[in-house]
This record gives C-alpha cells, structure tokens and sequence, in this order.
C-alpha cells in the first residue's frame, strides 16, 4: 500500500492536489483489477464445483447457485472496499499551512 503513495508522488511531481487524486485513481484500479480476477477465479470455482457434484453425487446445485454467487461477490466486494479504504486513508496527504514561526 506504500508503493501507491511512492508512484502517486512521482506522477503528482510535488502538487498535493494531484498526489491526491492519483492515490484514489491508482488504489481504485489496483482494487478493480483484483476484483475482477477475485471474481472470475469465484465464478470458475463454482462451475467446477457443480460439474463435479453433478458428477458424483445427486446434489443439485444449480438452485443454489444464484444465491452462493451473491454472497460470494458481495462478500468479496466488502473486502475490496475495506482494502481500498485502507490505502486511501494510508497514503491520503493534507496540505498543511505554515505559522510564522515555520518561515523563519
């Protein structure tokens, strides 16, 4: 999660507006992508998982798998929040101003 803020200030150049933005651009995509292939290995799973347990036993899975495949997701995009959350509030940077005293 470091590494966000290290490319986010190589991109933003010193403008803590831009360094900013970047962070929730970068840890945004970072979460979609794992997201994505989070989700794909979740989908590819309960195939596998349904041909098999049509192979073997008699369970039916298929009513089931509408109901799994919510749960799944929405427990897997409850992570990807609190994770995105996470580098966020990490690597966020308030510009602060300066007193007097910090000009001397």
């Amino acid at each position: 999660m470091k590494r966000i803020g290290i490319a986010a200030s190589k991109i933003a150049k010193g403008n803590p507006v831009l360094y900013n933005l970047y962070v929730i651009l970068i840890s945004s995509l970072a979460s979609f992508f794992i997201f994505i292939i989070a989700g794909c290995m979740i989908v590819f799973s309960i195939v596998v998982i349904a041909y098999v347990s049509n192979e073997i036993m008699s369970f039916e899975l298929e009513k089931g798998w509408t109901t799994i495949m919510i749960i799944c997701m929405v427990s897997l995009t409850v992570v990807m929040t609190i994770f995105n959350l996470f580098a966020i509030l990490i690597n966020f940077k308030v510009p602060r101003k300066r007193s007097l005293s910090d000009k001397k």
